[in-house]
């Protein structure tokens, strides 16, 4: 790893103020001073930081209850986004794993590594997530029976999976799925003859989305819950 990267990595600097505190000999690596930014340095270096040791941190695993209005992206000019969320300390190297349109609330995973990422969205691991679906007009038997069959939607060329749906109110019904198509949900609603109001992820795969967390709010997950990844 270069060293600017790997001040970045291990402190709240920016990659751009991390080259200027290396220039400026702030850094030490392995009992020297070091100012050339573009060093690679081997994972089992010592580097300092005005006197401070410091250490990669592991991979990182968080749950984050998402509100309305945030866009799942790093960067956004013109919405907040999820990152935004989290203290900047916390923000290096993260991307989200399973994105959420900003009108859909609930349940967003965020992660270091791209391998478990992977694990949560590729359609071949056929992760399943689940959502609590707000309807505009009351829902009828034979809509809830053409999405446990599979369902044509517009301008795609194959229906989609029996999907697994609990009826919990004439205007609300818990859907989970294991596919990842564009707007999926709202499209297969459509295809149905209605309309989708609101619209809240609530579980991805066995991971369910933490009670106690209000909107915005975020915690680490758990052993178990990382391992439920497989």
């Amino acid at each position: 790893m270069r060293l600017d990267q790997f001040i970045a990595s291990t402190t709240p600097l920016s990659r751009k103020e991390a080259k200027r505190a290396i220039t400026r000999g702030r850094v030490i690596v392995n009992g020297r001073a070091c100012r050339q930014v573009s060093t690679h340095i081997s994972t089992d270096a010592r580097v300092a930081l005005d006197d401070h040791l410091l250490t990669l941190p592991g991979e990182r695993y968080l749950m984050l209850n998402k509100p309305e209005g945030v866009v799942s992206a790093t960067t956004d000019s013109d919405h907040p986004t999820a990152l935004d969320l989290l203290p900047t300390s916390l923000r290096h190297g993260l991307h989200i794993a399973g994105r959420l349109d900003a009108d859909t609330t609930g349940l967003l995973l965020l992660t270091s590594d791209g391998q478990w990422s992977h694990r949560v969205t590729s359609p071949r691991v056929k992760c399943p997530k689940t959502y609590r679906v707000t309807l505009c007009d009351p829902v009828t038997e034979g809509a809830l029976q053409q999405l446990r069959d599979g369902i044509e939607l517009r301008n795609d060329p194959k229906p989609t999976k029996p999907a697994e749906v609990r009826w919990l109110n004439d205007y609300e019904i818990e859907l989970t799925i294991a596919e990842g198509r564009y707007h999926q949900v709202k499209r297969m609603l459509a295809a149905t003859g209605n309309r989708v109001s609101a619209l809240h992820r609530s579980r991805i795969g066995t991971i369910e989305l933490d009670s106690t967390l209000a909107p915005g709010a975020f915690r680490e997950l758990t052993e178990a819950e990382i391992d439920s990844i497989a």
